[in-house]
């Protein structure tokens, strides 16, 4: 499948028109670089107030100053002098088999483009973002920033990079665990089809850090519904042979071994209290996009773990 090649696809204007005014929330406590948005791990005299700053869509209602808003009529934010701001860790398998795709999109182009557009809207509410791309190891690291006129440079190292190579993604995740000092959120794009084991290894070592982990599973409908008919040939990726088989012959074994290996991922991320999300590439990248935006708020707001629900 062919992968478009205008960088501006990568940025749903749909997508990010219904995740703008949801923003970003740090579901767990976030040491930071600078003042920003999100609560310091740290507690004791430091924390004392700062200033006040206008209240915008997606700030958190426990801060805003009641006593200005009666005075003033006005909506306005209490900020402290260790809150701090969120950095974000993208990490993008780019392996051969992400860019099969019966869809408009391939697994890869599809990820691309929901990394692009959640790395938009970090950048927007002036946190931070970093991006690595693997395959058998990390290819691309874009170091982070929380300049919003980078995003034209991510999404160019993006749309350049080209899916070739094997996976080992659980090498990926140890090199990020092993970089990273500060906790923040990482944001895991893969169809997973590596080790298990490694993935998982590399998923306790990001808890272990203290860091918050969202995995998007990316697959193609095909994969996940297994609709085939006739006599087909599968096109080996990453070292593995061709086979030419009738899809009605092994379908209730496929989908028996695919959703099994989907109940042990997510089984995987709830256990860890992480937030597991199945991205379908069928399913339109807005939809994706603001359904997991919308869980994550809900639960943001109630105090539930990520883990708790995924958004499909």
């Amino acid at each position: 499948m062919s992968e478009p090649t205008a960088n501006a696809n990568l940025l749903d204007p749909d997508a990010l028109a219904k995740g703008e005014n949801l923003g970003i929330l740090a579901r767990t406590i976030i040491e930071g670089y600078r003042v920003g948005n999100h609560r310091s791990p740290f507690r004791g005299f430091a924390i004392e107030f700062a200033q006040h700053r206008e209240y915008t869509v997606g700030d958190d209602t426990r801060h805003l100053d009641w006593k200005v808003l009666g005075r003033t009529d006005h909506y306005y934010i209490k900020q402290y002098e260790q809150d701090t701001n969120l950095t974000v860790h993208f990490l993008l398998d780019g392996s051969e088999s992400m860019t099969y795709g019966s869809a408009r999109y391939s697994k890869f182009h599809y990820a691309k483009a929901l990394a692009a557009c959640l790395a938009y809207l970090v950048l927007l509410q002036r946190d931070s973002v970093s991006v690595n791309l693997f395959d058998t190891a990390t290819r691309e690291h874009i170091p982070r920033t929380d300049n919003l006129g980078k995003i034209h440079h991510i999404m160019n190292r993006l749309a350049a990079f080209d899916a070739t190579q094997g996976t080992n993604i659980g090498a990926a995740m140890t090199d990020l665990a092993k970089s990273v000092k500060a906790r923040g959120i990482v944001f895991v794009f893969s169809d997973i089809f590596d080790d298990e084991e490694g993935f998982l290894h590399g998923l306790r070592q990001l808890r272990f850090l203290g860091h918050e982990v969202v995995v998007f599973h990316v697959l193609d409908h095909n994969e996940i519904e297994f609709p085939l008919t006739g006599r087909v040939e599968f096109l080996g990726l990453e070292g593995n042979p061709t086979l030419v088989v009738s899809p009605a012959s092994i379908r209730k074994s496929y989908l028996r071994e695919m959703n099994a290996m989907r109940q042990r991922i997510k089984q995987a991320c709830d256990q860890a209290r992480f937030h597991y999300v199945l991205a379908d590439t069928a399913v339109p990248l807005a939809e994706t996009l603001s359904a997991y935006l919308v869980a994550r708020q809900e639960n943001t707001t109630i105090g539930r773990a990520p883990g708790g629900a995924s958004t499909r």
